[in-house]
């Protein structure tokens, strides 16, 4: 497939770092603010100086044209290129999937990733209602199956996708609100978090109904927030002496709809299951990986029939076995995966052109071994996926880049356990 095949040139994250997630409001800031805390525990992370940065591509979802300009502008005026990106939710991976290329493709040896979002309350709705919706193929696919309601047009969408499989496969509501409560639970660990409230089945099935099968506990929220990643080319990792935290890239893959999203008759394939399937197996075969041989994942729970379908397009089982991996405990602590460790979507949050790198951000903790009461235990690989309607998925594969040369952690800011600024970084 033209642009997905991996060369010789290998493409690690050195550093990350990201805002906690707020509920939209709720703090006085502005996107450049977010950007800058973003980048600047990104950068110290890394132990490196913006003016060691080549180029950046930043993405956010809400905002005027050159946003990312004004938002790295504070951290420093070098002159570098800046791309701006949109993808709808998939935007921040879709940043990190540039930023590689450019690494990879020898243009840069040191590239910013950057995503952030401020959003309003409330679901997401159109802003421009004079032209034509990106996603009006999409939601006439779904209407010639299920009749398209008052409801929030999200939430019908991935909600038919579990009906469907609740009606193909006999998936359950219990199915989907155990994936609820898994990552709420697993966000009680995660000082990034939006929410870190755990929930029963119980409170989780009588919360207040948005689309049937999905009550609020099901839906993730809108944010605000910032994440960012800095990419580097094999040589600037061993000139600058950052072997001992590097991660990897070692597959990733980005795909758009296919025939099958419209063509189908099905709700599954309208939200993306398709375009997850091939992504993931491009990115697989780049890594020289198969599902099993992965032990972490971040997958993009928007709502929680999105994961249990997500199991399948992904490979962790055959299509219609979802709900079999959730009554096996197969996809939490303990289990073959530990699917979203930091409480996903579903908790942490989702600012549209930050989850991206949020996803980024954590994997490369867990396999820096830094995550404390939340590490999954001998992380070999990990994977992320990231979807938005329209559509596209970015599907990226990670590991230790020198596994002879990893240390211990021994900084006494450890940034996956806190989400607060180190000393060093007080002032901004």
């Amino acid at each position: 497939m033209a642009g997905q095949t991996r060369t010789n040139k290998r493409v690690f994250v050195v550093g990350v770092g990201m805002t906690k997630f707020e509920k939209p409001s709720s703090r006085e800031w502005d996107y450049p603010d977010m950007a800058t805390e973003a980048v600047s525990k990104a950068l110290f992370d890394a132990r490196l100086k913006y003016t060691d940065i080549k180029l950046a591509a930043v993405g956010y979802v809400y905002g005027d044209s050159t946003c990312g300009q004004r938002a790295l502008y504070p951290v420093g005026l070098t002159g570098i290129p800046i791309i701006n990106v949109n993808n709808n939710c998939s935007t921040g991976s879709t940043a990190l999937y540039l930023a590689k290329h450019q690494v990879e493709g020898g243009l840069a040896d040191c590239v910013l990733a950057l995503g952030f979002e401020k959003m309003e309350k409330g679901s997401l709705k159109n802003k421009y209602d004079d032209r034509t919706n990106p996603l009006d193929r999409h939601v006439e696919a779904m209407n010639a199956e299920r009749e398209l309601t008052e409801a929030p047009v999200a939430p019908q969408m991935f909600g038919n996708a579990g009906r469907e499989h609740m009606e193909k496969y006999g998936t359950t509501l219990q199915h989907f609100a155990k994936i609820a409560e898994k990552n709420h639970r697993h966000s009680s660990n995660n000082p990034y978090s939006q929410f870190r409230d755990i929930y029963s089945i119980e409170q989780i099935l009588s919360s207040p109904k948005v689309y049937s099968p999905l009550t609020r506990l099901q839906c993730c929220p809108t944010s605000d927030g910032a994440a960012a990643a800095i990419l580097c080319s094999e040589d600037f990792v061993i000139k600058h002496g950052l072997q001992s935290q590097a991660v990897e890239i070692v597959g990733m893959a980005m795909t758009t709809d296919l025939p099958s999203s419209f063509e189908e008759k099905s709700c599954i394939k309208v939200v993306g299951s398709d375009m997850t399937r091939r992504a993931a197996s491009i990115a697989y075969k780049q890594a020289g990986l198969s599902p099993d041989e992965v032990q972490v994942i971040e997958l993009h729970d928007c709502f929680s029939c999105n994961e249990l379908i997500t199991y399948e397009a992904l490979g962790l089982c055959p299509e219609g076995h979802g709900a079999k991996l959730i009554d096996q405990q197969q996809v939490s602590y303990g289990g073959k995966w530990v699917v979203n460790p930091s409480g996903g979507l579903l908790s942490k949050g989702h600012p549209l052109g930050a989850t991206g790198l949020a996803q980024c951000s954590e994997l490369c903790w867990q396999l820096r071994k830094m995550c404390g009461p939340r590490q999954v235990p001998n992380v070999k690989a990990a994977l992320q996926h990231n979807i938005g309607l329209g559509g596209a998925v970015v599907v990226t594969i990670y590991k230790v880049g020198f596994p002879d040369q990893v240390k211990p952690y021994t900084n006494p800011h450890n940034p996956a356990l806190t989400a607060a600024l180190p000393p060093q970084l007080a002032k901004l």
